[in-house]
């Protein structure tokens, strides 16, 4: 059978049969990928703990019929090491996988950017920045604002999102696509703050120093926003969300 070759994330596995896996794999260069380790479940098989959720692998497959099978595994970092002994980086990083997962909802299409921003987000979750640890919650924003913006979720902070009017204004509203004026807000809208605004800005560009010395207070509210709006346009509750620690 022919094979190909490239560099994953474990997004989650599935039992199949009696010693099987279905592995759900991030690609770097083919996207989302099913596709079973066989054997996986013995305890005398080569592949050993290489490919559970969290595991950044080389992996060498062979195209199948309706799934590809994982013909070997190489270990190039395991991120759950970094989180298992934290609930609440582990929770946050189960988030992060199941949204890489529930947005490449198409297999086999290529998304470096989401692959690349994963990788990145486990990486800082586990270790930190250049300029020290930063919490769990705010790493969680700006993934949730970065990946929704590549797959064409960005929410409108700078205008309103109903009217186009410029802004900045004072209302943000999940179902109406991030900031309103007064005159399209819908009922139930939020009014964050000008600290909250910044800081969601921040998070969406990736801006770690701006997110420095901004309160506690501060970060719930802002990640809550993202949280909801995050919620609200991948159709369906994201379960690990809802075990994240609220500080």
């Amino acid at each position: 059978m022919p094979t190909y070759r490239d560099e994953a994330i474990v997004l989650r596995t599935h039992k199949l049969g009696e010693a099987d896996r279905i592995i759900t794999l991030l690609c770097r260069g083919r996207g989302k990928v099913r596709a079973v380790a066989r054997g996986v479940r013995r305890t005398s098989s080569r592949f050993g703990g290489r490919l559970e959720p969290f595991s950044h692998v080389d992996v060498q497959l062979a195209l199948g019929r309706s799934l590809d099978v994982i013909t070997q595994a190489e270990s190039l970092h395991n991120y759950g090491d970094l989180l298992v002994g934290d609930y609440a980086l582990y929770t946050t990083g189960e988030t992060m996988l199941e949204v890489a997962d529930r947005l490449m909802a198409i297999e086999n299409e290529p998304s470096q950017r989401q692959y690349l921003l994963l990788q990145g987000a486990l990486r800082v979750l586990g270790r930190g920045t250049s300029d020290g640890p930063r919490p769990a919650p705010v790493i969680l924003g700006s993934y949730l604002l970065r990946s929704l913006a590549i797959a064409g979720y960005a929410p409108v902070l700078d205008s309103c999102a109903r009217c186009g009017l410029g802004g900045p204004h004072e209302w943000f509203a999940p179902a109406a696509g991030g900031m309103v004026c007064s005159s399209c807000r819908p009922p139930g809208s939020a009014r964050p703050d000008r600290a909250c605004w910044g800081l969601m800005s921040a998070l969406i560009t990736g801006d770690w120093p701006a997110t420095r010395g901004v309160s506690d207070q501060v970060e719930r509210r802002a990640v809550g926003l993202i949280s909801a709006f995050a919620t609200w346009h991948m159709d369906h509750g994201l379960r690990a969300l809802q075990l994240v620690p609220q500080a």
